[in-house]
């Protein structure tokens, strides 16, 4: 279902009506995010109509650049100024990093009188507490390992959804052979490591994936599943069109729209695209789980508060993370994001069919133990880690470098990163 603007706000403000727990007051919030494609800058706008509608002062400092590196060095300059934002858009060990150099405020009064620890999951909120205190708000949860495709370009090839890797690349070969994109992707290295992390579930399931890129198990890396890992990347980047350098996702999410490209593995956030552009799930896209062994690669983004001064600064920060929370938030936010609610019990009827199929999958993948964090999206292991994963993933990606060569030089940038 799309939202648009007007609508949007609207809806968001009798959702945030709705739901008497909303902070009723204004103050001032300077919120740092890097939601700047259509869908997301959609998503963000419903959250600053809503905080406006409670007679608050919403000051927008977005950071392009997905991924959100280009904001934490935005960040963290900041910090050391020692003018912090009061609100900012952070992610999973991130929080707690942030949280160990003194920097973030607690929001657990604002938690506790709303009860969040019945309404969100157990893993999710660990991940948004410092000791045992809130210091953060999660908007949603996303699905990293999806493929997007365009149902009239795969029927032109003759081409059906793959559910294995093996499918995946003959299917990408005939859509190759009709002349077409087989892999929309830009060349960023979080991307690079988004169709990496998918690898590494879809061959080597998620005990594997905890072993290599949760735990950085030496055993788990060097074994033959993470050199078929990187054999299977160097097939993908045979797949990719030769101006995919430095790309932005959302550039490749619109050459699916626009029947130039046959696949994207990419998360739920290139729903968002679609739905923008006024597309219906099901008919002008397609959202299919991407190949290989089962599992739910898991995304979250949140809001972290930071220390500031001033009472109308800190009444702000308190609006803010109950709007955040609320219900009619929740969904709208979602409907426009591409995701699916970080809160559960949040009603389903206004969902499409891919967001159902992932809260269905979510379930499932919860209950079989297969749900995994997101290394490239900051979930599983300390910034300093993924940055040296990405830098292994990329090279190799825009090389010849061999696949064993990929891992021994994983292996020496992790024990870099942690040493």
């Amino acid at each position: 279902m799309r939202l648009g603007g007007h609508t949007a706000a609207l809806g968001m403000l009798l959702g945030v009506l709705a739901f008497p727990s909303v902070c009723q007051a204004g103050g001032t919030v300077e919120v740092l995010h890097w939601w700047t494609s259509g869908g997301e800058a959609k998503a963000i706008a419903t959250l600053k109509s809503a905080f406006e509608a409670q007679g608050g002062k919403w000051i927008d400092s977005p950071v392009a650049g997905g991924g959100g590196d280009a904001a934490m060095t935005a960040l963290r300059a900041r910090v050391v100024a020692g003018n912090p934002p009061s609100a900012v858009q952070l992610k999973g060990p991130n929080i707690q990093e942030w949280a160990r150099q003194g920097v973030l405020t607690d929001i657990d009064a604002v938690a506790r009188a709303e009860k969040w620890d019945e309404l969100l999951p157990p893993v999710l909120a660990s991940i948004m507490k410092f000791h045992g205190k809130y210091v953060a708000a999660p908007v949603n949860i996303h699905r990293v390992n999806w493929i997007w495709a365009n149902p009239a370009v795969l029927a032109k090839a003759g081409v059906l959804p793959p559910t294995t890797w093996d499918e995946f690349n003959a299917a990408a070969d005939k859509l190759k052979a009709a002349g077409i994109t087989p892999l929309a992707h830009g060349g960023q290295p979080w991307q690079d490591a988004t169709l990496f992390e998918t690898v590494v579930l879809g061959l080597g399931g998620a005990d594997f994936y905890r072993k290599a890129l949760v735990e950085l198990d030496e055993k788990a890396i060097t074994s033959s599943t993470m050199i078929k890992v990187f054999d299977q990347m160097r097939k993908l980047r045979s797949y990719v069109s030769p101006d995919f350098s430095g790309r932005d996702w959302n550039l490749a999410t619109a050459t699916i729209m626009n029947g130039q490209a046959g696949f994207q593995l990419m998360g739920d956030w290139a729903k968002g695209e679609f739905v923008a552009a006024g597309k219906v799930a099901g008919q002008d896209f397609l959202c299919i789980p991407a190949p290989g062994l089962p599992g739910f690669i898991l995304n979250s983004d949140s809001i972290a508060m930071f220390k500031v001064n001033g009472v109308d600064k800190l009444e702000g920060q308190k609006v803010l993370a109950s709007l955040i929370m609320s219900e009619g938030f929740q969904e709208t936010f979602s409907l426009n994001k591409g995701s699916i609610p970080a809160r559960l019990g949040v009603p389903r009827d206004k969902f499409d069919s891919c967001a159902r199929k992932s809260m269905d999958d979510l379930a499932a993948d919860t209950n079989a133990n297969t749900l995994v964090p997101s290394m490239a999206h900051e979930m599983a292991v300390s910034r300093s880690v993924r940055g040296e994963i990405l830098d292994v993933v990329t090279n190799h990606f825009n090389s010849d470098m061999s696949s064993q060569d990929a891992v021994k030089r994983l292996v020496e940038a992790i024990r870099r990163a942690r040493s």
